[in-house]
């Protein structure tokens, strides 16, 4: 009796963690997989394609895949300077930043800033919800050390330039240059390039030729930055 006792309150337990190991490797597997073939959608652009099916039945995300190759050496730079200047020294995470936004939002009272890099951006676009729990900042980190031990610093930002959103319903480069400005993602230049770098934090507030204060004074900023920039 005392065996089976001590059995049904382990069970729920080793349950749980038998579901939350098989789902790792679910994740891992679907790295493996991208390492050599492109996702064709990710989880963020399904939640974003279905709250806009709440209002248009129709409706349908704008996106385009194009090979690193393909996109312009000055968006990936202004991405880069713009989001995660550690992005090729790093293994998935900057601890300099993360240290730097923690002591600011102290200091402000709430969250002001993030630290997120361009790995753990990824990470929460292809896999996870837009929920702030802890449990999900884990989960994040834990697929971050998964992308960066099996992608290439190359490949992780050609999937990240692809599946990003740059507009209500457009992911990716290719989408976001002829959304923005009637280009390819390739013959981007350097300030169209700096202004969808400046759009990543916020990408449906700006509307197709909107210009604000902000974007323009932000746009710049990253331009100046550009040249240090290191990419894959």
């Amino acid at each position: 009796m005392g065996r089976l006792l001590r059995w049904l309150i382990w069970y729920p337990f080793l349950a749980a963690l038998a579901a939350l190991v098989l789902l790792q490797i679910w994740f891992v597997v679907h790295i493996g997989y991208w390492s050599s073939r492109n996702p064709e959608t990710t989880s963020f652009m399904r939640a974003r394609l279905e709250i806009m099916r709440d209002d248009d039945a129709r409706a349908r995300l704008v996106h385009q895949w194009v090979p690193y190759s393909r996109i312009s050496a000055s968006l990936k730079r202004a991405v880069v300077a713009s989001e995660d200047a550690k992005f090729v020294s790093h293994r998935g995470f900057d601890w300099e930043a993360i240290q730097e936004a923690h002591e600011r939002n102290l200091r402000e009272g709430e969250v002001v800033r993030g630290a997120s890099t361009i790995t753990q951006q990824l990470a929460k676009n292809l896999f996870l919800s837009g929920e702030r729990a802890w449990w999900r900042k884990a989960q994040e980190a834990v697929i971050a050390v998964m992308l960066e031990t099996i992608l290439s610093k190359r490949r992780i930002l050609e999937i990240y330039l692809n599946v990003i959103e740059w507009g209500d319903g457009v992911f990716g480069a290719e989408a976001a240059a002829r959304h923005h400005f009637g280009v390819t993602a390739a013959n981007l230049t350097p300030g169209q390039a700096a202004r969808l770098a400046a759009m990543i934090p916020s990408p449906r507030h700006y509307k197709r030729g909107r210009e604000t204060p902000y974007l323009a004074r932000r746009a710049a900023t990253i331009l100046a930055r550009m040249n240090s920039a290191q990419v894959p």
